[in-house]
């Protein structure tokens, strides 16, 4: 029974390709085109247009305004664009790192839950695992410099980058410290 009804299906499916092949076919007679004078007395000058673009010009380019650091900053931080910062537009974003350091959820902050990542970074840097580092193992925690877009400066100038934030030992980021 499958057999017949997907055989009956093929045998539409051909068809109907065959019928627009057959219909994608069809000539066109040369004889009932349309014959355009390109120059006479009766049709005017119909030739085409020449391609040469000296002396034109585009519209001007649309003038971008330049917004300077603090403007993108202060931008980035005024989330209803009223022109003010409220205190919650502030702190919103260290809400992220705050929850990442409020293990238990309850919105208070314990001395315990802050040094969670302290102490899990030493015991990551304490390879033999003798409770103490040395200098090899102190080395581990350097933190690493943010990634900084390449400069765009003008040739044979090169842009000295940024010493990485904080001191020898430092955690990395703000995300350490407490809001």
């Amino acid at each position: 029974m499958n057999r017949t009804v997907l055989g009956a299906f093929g045998a539409l499916i051909l068809v109907a390709a065959g019928l627009f092949w057959w219909q994608g076919r069809a000539a066109i007679d040369p004889g009932k085109l349309p014959v355009l004078a390109l120059a006479g007395p009766a049709g005017g000058d119909l030739a085409l247009p020449s391609a040469d673009g000296r002396g034109l010009s585009g519209p001007a380019l649309p003038e971008a305004s330049e917004a300077t650091r603090e403007q993108r900053r202060f931008d980035r931080l005024d989330r209803n664009r009223d022109g003010r910062i409220s205190r919650v537009e502030m702190l919103t974003p260290r809400a992220a790192a705050f929850r990442k350091l409020d293990v238990d959820g309850n919105n208070l902050l314990t001395f315990d839950e802050w040094a969670v990542r302290s102490s899990n970074r030493f015991k990551g840097a304490d390879v033999n695992g003798d409770g103490q580092l040395d200098r090899t193992e102190f080395a581990a925690t350097k933190p690493r410099p943010h990634a900084r877009p390449a400069c765009k400066c003008a040739p044979g100038t090169t842009k000295t980058p940024a010493p990485p934030r904080g001191g020898a030992g430092a955690d990395d980021g703000d995300e350490d410290q407490a809001p």
